[in-house]
């Protein structure tokens, strides 16, 4: 246990950590996704409505729950520490800033558009999480995520937190399969494949949903989705 935590307490420890974290959390998003996905179903929002309850009610997904935000935890904590250090050992800013010998732009701005989107997953989970799986307070899912993408200003902050997300996850996931030692060039084709799916299409799906149900969804009563009469 105590090499552990002096491996921990090293550099390359922590980055090992954000990393297996950081790929977990990837596995997560794509896992959400694809239960989102149902509420493109023309069915007034019931088969969304079964998801959710599944979630609420299984508890081995609960105990998953546990696991993933302990790896939140462990991701951001890893990450502060680690951009704190750096910050202290180059206190000096660059006196001659040029664009093209720097990081590139998704690498520059990691901690702000992990800062961000931590301010962001505090709200989300303050609107969806806490009222359906805590409070049990909710109408019923379909019918909060009708009500909170009809908000202008709570859609586009879910579209500009996805934004952040793609360029976070594009930066992260190549820097995770460095630190840990699984680079390849026999599998680079594969691996930009994978990446492209984390930074692009998931964000593009997650931000699709705000942007369906503010312009184009017919808003469904709460009384249809859960047969209330």
């Amino acid at each position: 246990m105590s090499s552990l935590i002096a491996f921990y307490k090293s550099s390359i420890g922590k980055k090992v950590v954000m990393s297996l974290t950081g790929l977990f959390l990837c596995l997560f998003l794509a896992e959400h996704l694809a239960g989102n996905l149902l509420l493109y179903a023309n069915d007034g929002g019931k088969l969304y409505e079964e998801y959710s309850k599944l979630l609420v009610s299984n508890p081995v997904i609960r105990g998953i729950e546990i696991v993933l935000f302990v790896s939140l935890f462990a991701h951001v904590f890893s990450g502060a520490v680690l951009w704190i250090k750096n910050r202290r050992s180059r206190p000096r800013k660059y006196e001659v800033y040029r664009l093209n010998e720097n990081a590139e732009f998704a690498s520059r701005i990691t901690m702000l558009s992990g800062s961000v989107i931590f301010f962001f997953l505090v709200v989300h989970l303050s609107s969806f999480f806490w009222p359906l799986r805590i409070t049990g307070l909710g109408q019923g899912a379909f019918h909060l995520v009708q009500q909170k993408f009809s908000n202008a200003w709570f859609s586009a902050l879910y579209v500009f937190a996805m934004v952040l997300i793609g360029y976070h996850l594009r930066h992260g996931f190549q820097s995770a399969f460095q630190t840990i030692g699984w680079m390849n060039k026999k599998y680079t084709g594969l691996l930009q494949g994978i990446a492209f799916i984390l930074w692009f299409l998931i964000p593009v799906g997650f931000a699709s949903f705000p942007i369906y149900f503010y312009f184009f969804h017919v808003v469904v009563p709460s009384s249809v989705v859960t047969g209330v009469r």
